[in-house]
């Protein structure tokens, strides 16, 4: 009668909880549109309005309590909104929460309760109050041995949360190596991370390169071998020059002088990956007037 997609485009839709969309779908046999209505009509979609919004504003957080540390990022509308200090408290009820509690996925999350209600819920009454679409974005729980250290790195007031675990050295150590990441952007820690079609599709676009160069093909595999090389000082952390360094050396070489291996690294940065709409200040306004 209908999917389990089916239950988490209603539920992207309407900021309902699992159970409620499943019973909507159920009640309506399957049609999702009057599944939002007996949602709207039951009072648990107040905000389903909303689901069609894009919330690429909002903001990215650090939460550690002794040897495990979350990352999330939570997203809203506006940056207005994101400035909120109610949004803000919101943002940090979610994350004490997932310290407290052993969430591996985000339906688990979702349904971890804060006090009588599920994160879920609290989300739901949170776009009621504020009117804006909000949205539990992602997060990751990171854990440590003690012979470990957190490094975290937050960046202009929440739009880049960047958290660094190493081995040995000490947190001050590990800090400025979240700094650093929050600063240049690596996609992988190391170069074994980056997955193995992604290289190849940038090999193959630095053959065509080089031919299109003009280099003799017999040479080109040599070639490759320094471009990629240089790829991954680009989009790896370990690979990358260090920021703060005045004679060149890798972030993993600062960590080898700092007595540190480097063995995760987790940077949010708000909105990435969402495609934001772009309105002209005429639709907006009129977006404004009409509500």
């Amino acid at each position: 009668m209908f999917s389990a997609s089916d239950v988490k485009t209603l539920r992207e839709k309407t900021g309902a909880g699992m159970l409620d969309c499943k019973k909507a779908l159920e009640e309506t046999k399957g049609n999702l549109d009057e599944a939002i209505d007996w949602l709207r009509e039951k009072g648990i979609a107040k905000a389903s309005k909303k689901g069609d919004r894009i919330a690429a504003e909002g903001l990215s957080q650090i939460f550690i309590d002794g040897n495990k540390a979350v990352v999330l990022e939570v997203n809203s509308e506006t940056d207005f909104v994101a400035k909120n200090e109610e949004f803000k408290n919101f943002v940090n009820k979610i994350g004490e929460t997932l310290l407290k509690n052993d969430a591996k996925t985000m339906e688990e999350a979702l349904n971890l309760k804060v006090d009588n209600e599920t994160i879920n819920d609290l989300v739901v009454a949170t776009i009621a109050k504020i009117g804006e679409k909000i949205s539990f974005r992602r997060f990751k729980v990171v854990e440590k041995k003690d012979n470990e250290n957190f490094g975290s790195y937050i960046h202009m007031g929440g739009k880049i949360a960047s958290l660094v675990l190493i081995e040995g050295g000490n947190s001050e150590v590990a800090r400025e190596v979240a700094m650093h990441a929050a600063a240049m952007r690596p996609l992988y820690t190391n170069s074994s991370e980056v997955p193995e079609d992604v290289l190849e599709k940038e090999k193959n676009i630095m053959r065509q390169e080089l031919l299109n160069e003009g280099k003799p093909e017999d040479k080109i595999e040599n070639i490759l071998v320094g471009k990629v090389r240089k790829y991954y000082e680009e989009v790896c952390l370990e690979n990358q020059i260090f920021v703060k360094s005045e004679n060149k050396e890798t972030v993993s070489k600062y960590l080898e002088n700092n007595g540190a291996k480097l063995i995760s690294m987790t940077r949010f940065e708000v909105g990435e990956g969402i495609e934001k709409r772009q309105e002209n200040f005429l639709d907006e306004v009129m977006n404004q007037i009409n509500g």
